[in-house]
């Protein structure tokens, strides 16, 4: 398993790679893994100051060669040595206000934030961060348009920015379900639509970080499945239209992983609820995740799913629909302050 990984990754090499959500969790860790491979990777977030903190980790680790990359029973480290060394051109941001973030101005309006584009020491990776927010189509395009003024070409697309809930239907804002399809589906679109034409020219891969819950309606996750529904079903759309194009196109489904995602998500009132009901340390880690998305990209599958119980469910619900979703009610009305528990008998 490990000569197999480590052989696959040096396709990597030299390769421009853009990341969304790469601020936390899976985003990070797969533009760690990416940076690992040889990769040029583009970090695409919304908080400014947590991508010049993983600029800065990225630059400070020690350059590896490609048959270095860890394989599945060793992760990335959490942290690396600190930046030490200087090395950067600005690059113009486009607009994108962020909760929790440093403010930036319209780029419209001349007045954008730099963020550093920086070479790995002694190697010719580098690392290009540019704040954008998904939702907005204007920050998706100067996204891709900033990737390809600076590197000429685009390999490799992961739309991971993505955005929970957690609460009945009966309860929730409407403007909770629209802010879920506004992140998890249409930042992908506005991004798949400038990142086209190159990935195209690349022969690339448009990787689509979806969930469980995009195969199974999840109870008390209703813009959240329908996010992540309408989002496999654009990409298999678009897998099929570019079937001989060359196109490589990739449903991600991590599945319960470990990641800073049920934290962030949004409560019936939109506010995020700010803690995880599930045990997160028993859950596959997000570097974990990263090693088997570059597996997947190397090896041009149509689709991942991970962990056992990611696959169980996706394979049962195909045949035994009704039983699958007397369990999944059952498993989530068992979640700390679950919004079902009333509900469960």
């Amino acid at each position: 398993m490990k000569k197999s990984f480590q052989k696959k990754a040096t396709s990597f090499q030299g390769k421009v790679v853009i990341v969304t959500g790469a601020s936390s969790g899976i985003g990070k860790a797969c533009a760690r893994a990416f940076f690992k491979a040889g990769a040029h990777v583009v970090l695409a977030a919304r908080s400014t100051h947590k991508l010049h903190a993983l600029e800065a980790q990225l630059l400070g680790t020690t350059t590896m060669s490609p048959t270095q990359v860890p394989d599945t029973t060793t992760s990335v480290p959490d942290s690396v040595p600190p930046l030490t060394t200087a090395a950067s051109n600005s690059v113009p941001l486009a607009n994108a206000a962020a909760q929790n973030s440093v403010p930036l101005a319209n780029a419209a309006a001349q007045n954008s934030v730099p963020l550093t584009n920086a070479a790995a020491p002694g190697g010719t990776r580098s690392v290009l961060s540019i704040a954008a927010d998904v939702t907005r189509e204007s920050d998706c395009k100067h996204l891709i348009e900033t990737t390809l003024e600076h590197f000429g070409q685009l390999d490799v697309l992961v739309c991971n920015a993505g955005l929970s809930m957690r609460a009945l239907f009966k309860d929730l804002d409407l403007s909770v379900l629209k802010e879920l399809m506004d992140v998890n589906f249409w930042g992908c679109v506005y991004c798949t639509k400038y990142a086209l034409p190159a990935l195209l020219e690349s022969k690339g891969s448009l990787v689509g970080v979806t969930s469980i819950a995009g195969f199974k309606g999840l109870p008390a996750r209703t813009g959240y499945s329908a996010s992540k529904f309408a989002l496999n079903g654009f990409l298999d759309t678009l897998r099929t239209e570019h079937l001989y194009d060359g196109l490589h196109v990739m449903t991600f489904a991590p599945g319960f992983t470990s990641s800073n995602v049920r934290v962030a998500a949004l409560t019936a009132n939109g506010r995020p609820q700010g803690k995880t009901p599930r045990q997160e340390e028993k859950m596959m880690s997000a570097d974990r995740v990263a090693y088997h998305m570059l597996k997947g990209i190397r090896q041009r599958k149509n689709q991942v799913v991970l962990t056992p119980l990611g696959k169980v469910t996706v394979w049962a619900s195909k045949f035994f629909p009704r039983l699958v979703t007397r369990l999944e009610y059952k498993i989530m009305a068992q979640e700390p302050d679950s919004p079902l528990r009333s509900h469960h008998t």
